[in-house]
C-alpha cells in the first residue's frame, strides 16, 4: 500500500537525519519503491534497461538547497546513460515520489553525484560541460619523444602529440607454487588470454594509434622478431654483438661521459638487475653544421624484419629535436627524438626490414646538427625483440620475450623496481606482473603522477593521457549469444581519491570506459552480431583500473572461454575492425579532452591496378572505400610506396589524386607498390601489394596477374548438441598476414567437460604444439612471387586486384596471358549468420563481373592460369537454383570439381603424357610456417570437354590440374602456385606454360 511508503518517508524527513536509508535493506530490488520506479520507467520508454542489481541507496534531505536527494547504489552506474534518459529518470521519479518531500525539490543522485554526470562529455549537447573532468591543457607540455619527419604527411586532427599507454594481457610467467614457467590462463579454442589481446594490439590497435601520430607505451615486448642485438658505446657481449662508433669533424669537437646508461651486463639477469644503471651514456653539444655523429652498426643475423629501439640519457640541457636516422632496406627513415623526456628506457623508432650480416646501409646515426643550442646524448640501440633473458628461480622462459609478462620486459626495459615491477618480497610474479603495468604508466608519466609509492619520483616526464588494459574474461552461455563486452574503471585510486593528482575528476576515467565500450558494441553489432552483447560499465578496484594516474580502462572484450565469443575472436576481419573501434573510442576521448575537432583515419583503398602503359612507364590506379559507420574517415590524399626486388619499401609518395604515373622505370628489375589514404586524421592501412616487370626482350609477352586471394578468415566452427569446436584440417582459416595466438589444435570437443584446471580446463582444450610460432597468413604479397617467375622467364607482367578486374577497368584483351591468383580465396560468411546481411557472403571466387570478364577474354582466344585450393569447390551452387558458377567452370575453364581435401602431403607429380614437365616432381606447403601460409585443403579437379588432367597428388592419384589448349588455354592447378616450395620448381612450371601456350 502506498500509504505504508508515504509514512516511511514522513518520518525520514521530519528526522532531520543526514542520511538516511530507504527501505528494503541490502535487498535494493525488494524495495518497493524502486519497484515502482522501474515500472514507470519502463511504462514510458519499454526499452529502457536497468543494471541487475540496481536500486535505491538512501535518502538525503538537504534543507539549505531545499532539496530532497535521492541516491541510486552503485550498480545503477552500470548503463551507458545519454542525454535523453536523465528526463525519462525524472520522470519515473517524481511519480514515485509525488508530493512526499514538502515542496523540496527532487534530485537524483549516482556515485555521488547528479545521474545527469553520468553522461559523457562526448555526448553532451543541452547539458553543460564538466570541466572539472578535462585534461589541464599546459602551453610546456613536453614534445612526443618520437616524431617521424620523413613521414610525407601532416596530422592536424589525429593523436598526433598525444602519448597512449596500452598493454595486452598476461603472460608467460614463473610461478614459485609450481616451480616453472607457465601461462597465466588455460589453453581454450587454439589460444590462449595472455595472447589473444595481442593478435589485436600488435597486428592493428597499434599501427592504428601510431597511424593517427600517436606514440604508442606498451610494458611487453612488441617485436616478434626472436633475434636480437644490441649496440652499445659500453662494448658488446658474443650474443649482442655490432659496432659503437663516435665521428667528429675535428678533434676539438669531443663526445664526453653523460652519466649512467646501458650496459648489456650479465645475461640472463638476477633479480633486481637494472642494465640501465650498469653502463655508462654520452653526449656532444650540438651545433648548425652537424660535425659529428654517432653510428650503431648491428651485425644481423638474418633476413628480417626487426624493430628499432633507442636510449639516451634525458637532461635538460638536452634538446628536443635530435636527429636519428634509420638506414634499412627500403632507404632511410629520419626521426626528431625529444631527448629532454623518455631516457634511460627503450624507446621505439619502428620495424623496418635489414639484410644479414654488418652493412653501412642498415644503421642507426644520430647527428648533433640542430638550431637548438644543446646537448644530444647517446647510448644503446636495440636490433629485435629476442628471447627471455630474465632469470627467475635459476631460470629464463626459454621463450621469446614477447610472450612474457610486463613485469620481465619492464626489467629489461630499466624501470626502477620497487617502484614498478616489485611492489612484493620478489617471491610472487603473478601479483606483482599485473601491479607494475599500471605503475609503468605513472613512471613514464614521473611527478606528481609517479608510481603509487612515491609519486614525486621524478619518472620519465613522457605526458601520457591515458591508459588500456586489454583483456578477456571468462564465461559460458548456453544459448545462441554472447558473452560479450565488460568494461572497468575504477573512480577512486590506490589512494582512495576521486581525483587525479592535478586536481582533476576520475570520471574522465568512466567517460573514457563508456565511449571505448559504446564504440566496440555499436560497430559490432554494426557488423556482425546485432545481438551483442553490452555487459555493462563497472566501477571496481581492479589493480589496472585504480592504478594508472591518468584516466584508464579495462577491457574485458568477450569471453575466450565462450565457443560462440571465439568464433568472433578468431576471425581476423574481427579483429581489424575492433582494433579500429578501439582506437576511435580513444579518439574521440582525447578529441573532448584537449578540445580539439577528430578525423577517423581511412580505410583502405581498393580496385587496385599497376600497369605499364608505355616504354618504361607504370601507371598506379585505385580507389578509396567509404566508411559505413564514420562519415569523417573520408581519404583526402594518397601516399605511394614502392619496393624495389626484394628490398624494403620506401617512405612514400604524397599524392592527392588516385591515379600516379611512374616514368622511367628501369628495365630488368621487379618493382612492387602499395597505397595508402590520408586525411587530417591519419593513415589507413595499406592496400595489396602489385608488382610490375618491364622485360629487356623488346618482342617479350605481356602477362596480365590478377590477384584474386583476398581473404581473411577464422578456422572452420562445427558444433551440435554435444561437440563444439574448430576443425583446422577442414579449414584452417587465413590469418591477415600472421598468426601470433596460435598455440595448438583444439581437441577438447566435449561440451559438458567441465573446467578442472589450467592444465585441465575442459571444454575447449587445446594443445600446445605450436605456441611462440608466427604462422604465415595472406600477406597480400603474392603477386610478387608468382611475378618473380614470370620475370625469370624474359616476360613482362603488369598487375591488379580482382575488384579492378571484375568492373572493367583493365583492357583485358592486350595480355597474352592472364594469372589468376585464388589462393585460399573461397565464400566466407560472418562468424553468425545475421552478419551476412552487414557486408554479404564474402570471397566468391565465381562473382557474376569475374566470370562475365573472364568469358569475355577467353572467348577472344586468350589464355588463363588460374589457381587456388578451391577453385573446384566454390563453384558448386549456394542454392539448387544457382548453377551459373558450375556451368562457367565446365565450359570455360574446362575442368569440374572432383574432391575436397585431396591431399595432406603437398606431393604431386606430372602425368608421364602432360603436354608440360612430364614426370616430374612438386611438393607445395601443408604445414604450419612461419614464412608460407598452409595449404589444408587442396582440391582435386578433372578435365571436361577437352580439358585433360596433366598432374596428380602422390597420395591417391587424384587430379591436382587439368590443362586445355584449343580456341582458348586454360591450365588450373587445384592447389595455389604460390605455396610450391621450391623457387626453382615455380619457374620451371611457369617457364613451361608459356611455351605451351604459345605453340
Amino acid at each position: 500500500m502506498k500509504y505504508i511508503k508515504n509514512f516511511l518517508f514522513l518520518v525520514l524527513i521530519i528526522s532531520g537525519c543526514r542520511t538516511i536509508p530507504l527501505p528494503g535493506g541490502e535487498e535494493e530490488w525488494q524495495q518497493p519503491a524502486f519497484y515502482e520506479f522501474v515500472k514507470h520507467l519502463t511504462e514510458e520508454s519499454p526499452g529502457f534497461k536497468i543494471p541487475p542489481r540496481s536500486g535505491f541507496k538512501d535518502y538525503v534531505p538537504d534543507s539549505a538547497g531545499n532539496r530532497a536527494i535521492i541516491h541510486f547504489n552503485d550498480y545503477f552506474a552500470a548503463r551507458a546513460y545519454r542525454e535523453n534518459d536523465i528526463p525519462l529518470l525524472y520522470h519515473a521519479a517524481e511519480k514515485v515520489f509525488d508530493g512526499q518531500f514538502n515542496g523540496r525539490k527532487l534530485v537524483l543522485y549516482c556515485l555521488g553525484q547528479p545521474v545527469e554526470e553520468l553522461v559523457p562529455n562526448l555526448y553532451r549537447e543541452d547539458l553543460d560541460t564538466d570541466k572539472s573532468r578535462l585534461t589541464k591543457i599546459k602551453e610546456d607540455r613536453a614534445l612526443q619523444a618520437v616524431r617521424n619527419i620523413s613521414r610525407p604527411y601532416a596530422i592536424s586532427n589525429g593523436l598526433y602529440d598525444k602519448n597512449i599507454a596500452l598493454w595486452h594481457s598476461h603472460g608467460w610467467y614463473y610461478s614459485f607454487d609450481s616451480k616453472r614457467w607457465e601461462w597465466q590462463r588455460p589453453r581454450l579454442f587454439q589460444t590462449v588470454e595472455d595472447l589473444i589481446p595481442m593478435s589485436i594490439t600488435v597486428p592493428f590497435l597499434i599501427p592504428m594509434l601510431e597511424n593517427a601520430g600517436a606514440n604508442v607505451y606498451v610494458p611487453r615486448e612488441r617485436d616478434l622478431q626472436t633475434n636480437e642485438v644490441v649496440v652499445d658505446n659500453d662494448g658488446q657481449t658474443e650474443s649482442f654483438i655490432g659496432e659503437y662508433r663516435e665521428i667528429a669533424a675535428s678533434p676539438e669537437i669531443r663526445w664526453q661521459e653523460a652519466g649512467s646508461g646501458f650496459a648489456i651486463g650479465d645475461v640472463p639477469y638476477e633479480a633486481n638487475f637494472n642494465p640501465f644503471e650498469s653502463g655508462s651514456a654520452r653526449e656532444i653539444r650540438t651545433d648548425k653544421e652537424g660535425t659529428a655523429r654517432a653510428e650503431w652498426i648491428p651485425d644481423i643475423p638474418e633476413d628480417g624484419f626487426y624493430a628499432v629501439y633507442i636510449s639516451w640519457s634525458a637532461n635538460e640541457k638536452n634538446i628536443s629535436d635530435a636527429l636519428y636516422t634509420v638506414y634499412h632496406e627500403g632507404g632511410k627513415t629520419e626521426f626528431e627524438i625529444n631527448q629532454q623526456i623518455g631516457g634511460g628506457t627503450w624507446i621505439y623508432l619502428g620495424t623496418f626490414k635489414f639484410r644479414k650480416g654488418k652493412h653501412q646501409t642498415g644503421d642507426v646515426t644520430l647527428s648533433n646538427k640542430s638550431n637548438s643550442e644543446g646537448f644530444i646524448s647517446a647510448d644503446a640501440v636495440r636490433f629485435g625483440g629476442g628471447m627471455g633473458i630474465i632469470k627467475r628461480n635459476g631460470e629464463t622462459s626459454g621463450r621469446p620475450k614477447f610472450v612474457e609478462g610486463a613485469r620481465y620486459y619492464l626489467q629489461y626495459a630499466g624501470m626502477p623496481d620497487t617502484l614498478v615491477y616489485n611492489l612484493g618480497d620478489n617471491d610472487n610474479d603473478y601479483t606483482d606482473d599485473y601491479r607494475s603495468r599500471g605503475e609503468y604508466v605513472n613512471y613514464l608519466k614521473g611527478a606528481p603522477f609517479g608510481p603509487n609509492v612515491k609519486r614525486d619520483a621524478a619518472g620519465l616526464k613522457i605526458p601520457v593521457d591515458l591508459s588500456m588494459s586489454f583483456h578477456t574474461d571468462a564465461g559460458i552461455s548456453h544459448n545462441d549469444t554472447t558473452i560479450g563486452t565488460l568494461a572497468i574503471y575504477s573512480l577512486p585510486d590506490a589512494d582512495t581519491m576521486n581525483v587525479f593528482p592535478d586536481g582533476i575528476s576520475r570520471m574522465a576515467c568512466r567517460d573514457l570506459t563508456d565511449i571505448i565500450q559504446t564504440q566496440i558494441v555499436d560497430d559490432i553489432r554494426g557488423l556482425y552480431d546485432p545481438a551483442w552483447n553490452r555487459r555493462g560499465l563497472r566501477n571496481a578496484d581492479y589493480s589496472e583500473a585504480f592504478r594508472p594516474n591518468v584516466p584508464a580502462i579495462l577491457l574485458e572484450l568477450l569471453s575466450h572461454q565462450n565457443f560462440l565469443d571465439m568464433k568472433f575472436m578468431l576471425d581476423p576481419r574481427f579483429k581489424f575492425d575492433v582494433g579500429r573501434a578501439i582506437y576511435k573510442g580513444m579518439l574521440k576521448f582525447l578529441s573532448v579532452q584537449h578540445n580539439f575537432e577528430y578525423a577517423v583515419q581511412p580505410l583502405p583503398v581498393d580496385h587496385f591496378s599497376a600497369e605499364i602503359t608505355g616504354k618504361n612507364q607504370v601507371t598506379l590506379k585505385w580507389k578509396p572505400v567509404d566508411d559505413i559507420l564514420e562519415k569523417t574517415a573520408s581519404a583526402q590524399k594518397y601516399v605511394v610506396y614502392t619496393r624495389k626486388g626484394d628490398k624494403d619499401f620506401d617512405n612514400g609518395v604524397l599524392t592527392d589524386k588516385n591515379i600516379f604515373i611512374i616514368n622511367d622505370i628501369p628495365s630488368g628489375e621487379v618493382f612492387s607498390y602499395k597505397v595508402t589514404a590520408v586525411n587530417n586524421g591519419g593513415e589507413s592501412f595499406p592496400s595489396e601489394i602489385l608488382s610490375v616487370f618491364i622485360s629487356e626482350e623488346e618482342d617479350s609477352k605481356n602477362v596480365l596477374i590478377v590477384n584474386g586471394f583476398d581473404r581473411i578468415a577464422p578456422p572452420q566452427a562445427l558444433e551440435d548438441k554435444n561437440i563444439a569446436g574448430f576443425f583446422n584440417n577442414l579449414d584452417n582459416g587465413v590469418p591477415y598476414k600472421y598468426d601470433l595466438g596460435f598455440t595448438g589444435e583444439q581437441f577438447g570437443m566435449m561440451k559438458h567437460s567441465g573446467f578442472i584446471s589450467n592444465d585441465s580446463p575442459g571444454f575447449g582444450e587445446s594443445k600446445a604444439d605450436m605456441e611462440t610460432k608466427i604462422i604465415a597468413g595472406n600477406t597480400f604479397d603474392f603477386t610478387y612471387i608468382h611475378g618473380k617467375s614470370f620475370a625469370e622467364a624474359g616476360v613482362s607482367f603488369s598487375s591488379c586486384s580482382d575488384e579492378s578486374f571484375e568492373s572493367g577497368d583493365i583492357n583485358s584483351g592486350k595480355y597474352f596471358l592472364l594469372d589468376m591468383i585464388y589462393g585460399e580465396e573461397k565464400k566466407t560468411h560472418w562468424p553468425k549468420p545475421e552478419g551476412d546481411s552487414a557486408r554479404g557472403i564474402q570471397f566468391a571466387i565465381y562473382s557474376p563481373e569475374m566470370m562475365e570478364r573472364l568469358e569475355d577474354y577467353l572467348l577472344g582466344g586468350g589464355n588463363l592460369f588460374i589457381s587456388g585450393s578451391y577453385i573446384g569447390s566454390d563453384s558448386y551452387p549456394v542454392s539448387k537454383q544457382d548453377t551459373t558458377a558450375i556451368k562457367f567452370v565446365v565450359t570455360k575453364l574446362k575442368f569440374r570439381p572432383a574432391a575436397r581435401y585431396a591431399s595432406s602431403t603437398g606431393m604431386a607429380r606430372f602425368n608421364a603424357d602432360s603436354p608440360i614437365l612430364a614426370g616430374k616432381d612438386i611438393l607445395f606447403n601443408t604445414e604450419f610456417s612461419n614464412s608460407l601460409y598452409r595449404v589444408e585443403a587442396p582440391g582435386a579437379i578433372d578435365g571436361i570437354y577437352g580439358g585433360n588432367s596433366f598432374m596428380r597428388y602422390s597420395d591417391n592419384e587424384f587430379s591436382a590440374g587439368s590443362i586445355y589448349k584449343d580456341k582458348w588455354g586454360v591450365a588450373a592447378l587445384s592447389f595455389p602456385f604460390e605455396t610450391i616450395v621450391s623457387e626453382k620448381q615455380r619457374n620451371e612450371l611457369c617457364k613451361a606454360l608459356l611455351e605451351y601456350f604459345q605453340k
